[in-house]
């Protein structure tokens, strides 16, 4: 045994090599230096850069203590039949008096004396009355002037109260002091014939009116 382990064969001995042990060392810096570098670089990169701020709303909190809407319950509704029914009988309770004056004793009130309350009258109604207005066309108002005073070239004004009736139409013609009789009787011919009125009214209804006219028999110059 001892024989075969002298004699066997040695692994020879590795020799280091220095030039790669350097460049392992070098390798190892430059790593290093590059890391070192980038974490400098990093914070500046990050300085940069636009700061963006997004505000984030946040609602408010919930009342304490929340109202609740009120719920309207509808009422119910009866209906009545139509053939039960029947309208409220009409009670005539006769004209209405007017209140006379009324005495109240304010003793028994606390106070002195006496106190009479007016008596009471209810309204008076007024009826609305529209008298009697001209309807005749200018062209028919002129009596015929009479052929006698024509020749004598006299003139006349005359006051004349006309009747109307509810249609509208003249049923009479009477003077209002002196009036010559040959210009009465041609204005009354004509005033009769022709003239025409919207007759008066009271509360809207036709009625018979009377109207006092001024007419003058005028010769041309």
């Amino acid at each position: 045994m001892l024989a075969y382990a002298a004699n066997a064969p040695r692994i020879a001995e590795r020799r280091s090599a220095p030039n790669t042990l350097l460049f392992i060392i070098a390798g190892h810096v430059a790593v290093l230096a590059a890391v070192m570098s980038a974490k400098m670089d990093l914070p500046r990169r990050i300085l940069d850069r636009p700061l963006v701020v997004t505000s984030i709303r946040v609602p408010p909190p919930p009342p304490a203590n929340p109202i609740r809407p009120k719920v309207h319950t509808p009422m119910p509704v009866t209906a009545v039949d139509p053939q039960t029914w029947a309208p409220p009988k009409h009670v005539d309770t006769g004209p209405v008096e007017p209140l006379g004056p009324t005495t109240i004793d304010t003793g028994s009130l606390g106070g002195g004396g006496a106190a009479i309350i007016p008596e009471f009258h209810p309204p008076v109604h007024y009826p609305v009355k529209l008298g009697p207005r001209l309807a005749t066309p200018e062209s028919e108002l002129k009596p015929p002037y009479p052929a006698s005073k024509l020749l004598t070239e006299e003139e006349a004004v005359l006051s004349l109260k006309l009747t109307i009736d509810a249609n509208g139409r003249v049923t009479a013609v009477d003077p209002v002091g002196r009036a010559d009789p040959a210009f009465l009787a041609a204005a009354r011919r004509h005033l009769l014939a022709h003239w025409r009125y919207r007759p008066a009214s009271e509360d809207g209804r036709a009625i018979v009116s009377s109207t006092v006219i001024t007419l003058r028999f005028e010769l041309d110059g």
